[in-house]
C-alpha cells in the first residue's frame, strides 16, 4: 500500500457499533446519580473517552458528587448488553480485507471487552494478535493521549508519520494527531449526530467517510497523495 507503513483502527464506533450501547448504559447511570443526559448527548460529547474520564469530566462541570461505586457499575451492565447486542459496523470486514499491508486495532476499551466484541463479530480473524488496549499501556495513557497509537506503531517498527488512523471521535483524532499520524474520520456508527463530520474535520481528520465501503479507495487515494509529496 503506497504511502503508509501501517493502518491503525479504533474499535468502538469504527469496527463494532458499540458506542450507542455504551451511551445508553452510561446515561442511565448518570441520571440515577443526578446528572440528566440523553444517550445521544452523551455520545456526542464523550465518545472516545473511558467511563472513568467521562465521570471526571462530569464532576468537573457540576457540583454533583459521583460515588466511586459508579466506576465499577457500568462494567457488568455494558458487558451483558454488548454480549447480546453488539454488531459489526456494516461493511467493516469487507473493507478491511481490501486494504493491503499491516494493520492493527488501538482502542480505549479493555482487552477482555475487545476480545469479546471482536470475537462476536468475527473481526478478530482480520487482526490476529495485533489488538491493543490503551488500558494495557498504562494508567493515564488512554485517548486523547497518543500512547496507544504510538504503541501500535512500535509493534511494527513503523514511523508514525507514515501511519494512517481510522477514528470516529474527536478525542481519538486528537490522540492520532498528537502521535504525528494522519487520520480518516468515520461517521457510520449508530451514535453519529448532526455536525459529526464537521467536528472530526475541525479536530484534524483529512477527510471523513460515512460508509465502510468507501474506506479502501480513500486509503488508496491518501496513500498515492503521500507518494507525491
Amino acid at each position: 500500500m503506497a504511502g503508509f507503513e501501517l493502518v491503525l483502527f479504533d474499535c468502538d464506533g469504527v469496527l463494532v457499533d458499540s458506542e450507542i450501547i455504551a451511551a445508553e448504559v452510561e446515561s442511565v447511570l448518570l441520571a440515577e446519580a443526578g446528572y440528566q443526559i440523553t444517550p445521544e448527548e452523551l455520545a456526542e460529547r464523550f465518545a472516545g473517552l473511558t467511563w472513568k474520564d467521562i465521570l471526571f469530566e462530569v464532576e468537573k462541570e457540576t457540583s454533583i458528587p459521583l460515588s466511586a461505586s459508579l466506576l465499577d457499575a457500568s462494567e457488568p451492565l455494558l458487558d451483558k448488553r454488548l454480549a447480546a447486542e453488539v454488531r459489526a459496523i456494516d461493511g467493516a470486514a469487507q473493507a478491511i480485507s481490501r486494504i493491503p499491508g499491516p494493520r492493527c486495532i488501538c482502542s480505549n476499551s479493555s482487552s477482555h471487552r475487545l476480545k469479546a466484541m471482536l470475537g462476536r463479530t468475527g473481526i478478530d480473524r482480520l487482526f490476529g494478535e495485533h489488538v491493543y488496549s490503551a488500558k494495557d499501556v498504562g494508567e493515564g495513557h488512554t485517548k486523547p493521549a497518543p500512547d496507544v497509537f504510538l504503541h501500535g506503531a512500535a509493534q511494527f517498527d513503523a514511523n508514525p508519520e507514515n501511519c494512517l488512523v481510522i477514528e470516529d471521535s474527536v478525542h481519538g483524532i486528537h490522540a492520532a494527531k498528537t502521535a504525528g499520524m494522519r487520520v480518516i474520520g468515520f461517521t457510520g456508527g449508530a451514535h453519529s449526530y448532526p455536525g459529526h463530520a464537521d467536528k472530526l474535520t475541525e479536530a484534524g481528520a483529512e477527510t471523513v467517510i460515512s460508509r465502510m465501503v468507501d474506506l479502501p479507495a480513500t486509503v488508496e487515494a491518501l496513500g498515492q497523495w503521500s507518494e507525491l509529496l
